[in-house]
């Protein structure tokens, strides 16, 4: 059995015994979860982030030393951020219009709403463009900013272009910091069943399914819409003949582990190394585009944040006129582009979404239970989305996928 069945087995598994916590056991449900498995989820989910800087910081640079010149960086980052725009309006779309058909918030009623809510302020996007910049590359590595840990990455990358051969001792250091980090994460994948079984049953077991049953409509919705989203990336897959069976393949890992944590940072490690050693795309590629667009590209968010809003537009019977709709669609894609790849991080950027629209705040008491069931699906569509994404630029650029020979799988 290969690691990402093995995953797969034990998300049954977490299911399962969490449903068995929830119905049958409810007195036990604070004991167990506090003494074993919400720490082991939290400890695993630890493991698999004290990989990510290391992982990010050095293979970036390693990318970048084979790009060839700040111009070459610089289309690069015109033709992702094009791409990203384009895709990410088509799975805003998406989201939008699937709601909008399935009316999941309609006749809802018998849900009470928490009046105790904090909502975190946003800032302007001059700001948040602003922040970006970090003052200290050490400060960015140490609090894992990943946007701020790119922008270091690539200064330093140039850097080391314009300094050739007297940086070369740098570049070994950094090449030996990514072999490292390569090799510490396949020893950390070994407990991945475990952390992924931690993670599911605390969630049911805490949770219930009575909460599923209520929201079915909402589950559903978002599962359409998120199959609907990958289906259109494996399209545009098979459009370039770059063959969707053997990219879905290739990313099992990636895609167990995502959607077992909901979080698209845990999972890029995995993402990273199933994409160039499993499915072949080129390092010089791979290194820049799959980074980047874990810190901006989440087609899911995306989903999310536009069928959210119009959910609480139904719940609350709002008529969805165009100013409406053009205020969700304008916030929701730029809220997608600022999401932390982290659990539960659509509930704090939905704030922006329902604020710009002019909808209640309060709604989002109204699926924060449901969240993180629905966490994963999302977090699948945001791998997905950024590893298409990373391919189209491959192809963008005239290079084809190199015909590598492929580790089984399955």
């Amino acid at each position: 059995m290969n690691l990402s069945t093995f995953i797969l087995v034990s998300l049954a598994f977490g299911v399962a015994f969490g449903t068995l916590l929830n119905t049958t056991f409810p007195e036990n449900i604070e004991l167990i979860n506090q003494s074993f498995l919400a720490p082991v989820g939290e400890s695993f989910l630890r493991l698999i982030q004290f990989v990510v800087v290391p992982i990010v910081f050095s293979s970036l640079i390693m990318g970048l030393t084979r790009i060839q010149g700040a111009g070459q960086v610089g289309r690069y980052t015109v033709k992702l951020m094009t791409s990203y725009l384009i895709t990410s309006s088509i799975a805003l779309s998406v989201g939008m219009s699937t709601a909008y058909f399935l009316q999941p918030g309609s006749g809802l009623t018998g849900f009470s709403v928490s009046e105790n809510i904090s909502i975190a302020e946003t800032p302007s996007l001059i700001s948040w463009l602003v922040s970006l910049i970090p003052v200290n590359p050490l400060e960015a590595l140490s609090t894992g900013n990943l946007l701020q840990i790119i922008f270091s990455a690539v200064l330093l990358g140039i850097g080391v272009q314009l300094a050739k051969e007297k940086a070369k001792p740098f570049v070994e250091l950094i090449e030996s910091i990514y072999h490292i980090s390569e090799k510490t994460l396949s020893i950390i994948l070994y407990v991945a069943p475990l952390g992924v079984f931690a993670l599911m049953s605390s969630t049911i077991a805490t949770q219930g399914l009575e909460l599923v049953a209520k929201l079915f409509l909402y589950v559903l919705g978002l599962v359409m819409a998120s199959s609907i989203m990958i289906c259109l990336d494996m399209l545009a897959l098979f459009t370039l003949k770059a063959e969707p069976i053997r990219f879905l393949r290739s990313l099992s890992e990636a895609i167990a582990l995502a959607f077992g944590t909901a979080s698209s940072n845990a999972a890029l490690p995995v993402v990273l190394q199933n994409i160039q050693e499993n499915y072949g795309l080129r390092e010089e590629i791979a290194s820049f585009a799959i980074p980047l667009g874990t810190a901006l590209k989440r087609d899911g968010a995306a989903i999310l944040q536009g069928f959210n809003a119009l959910f609480v537009a139904q719940i609350y019977q709002v008529p969805l006129t165009p100013s409406l709709l053009t205020a969700i669609a304008v916030s929701s894609l730029l809220v997608s582009f600022s999401t932390p790849g982290v659990p539960g991080s659509a509930l704090i950027t939905m704030a922006t979404v329902l604020s710009a629209s002019g909808l209640p705040l309060e709604a989002i008491a109204l699926v924060a239970g449901i969240d993180r069931l629905t966490d994963g699906f999302k977090t699948v569509v945001n791998i997905i989305g950024n590893s298409v994404n990373a391919i189209i630029l491959s192809h963008w650029e005239v290079e084809q996928v190199p015909d590598v020979e492929q580790t089984p799988i399955g």
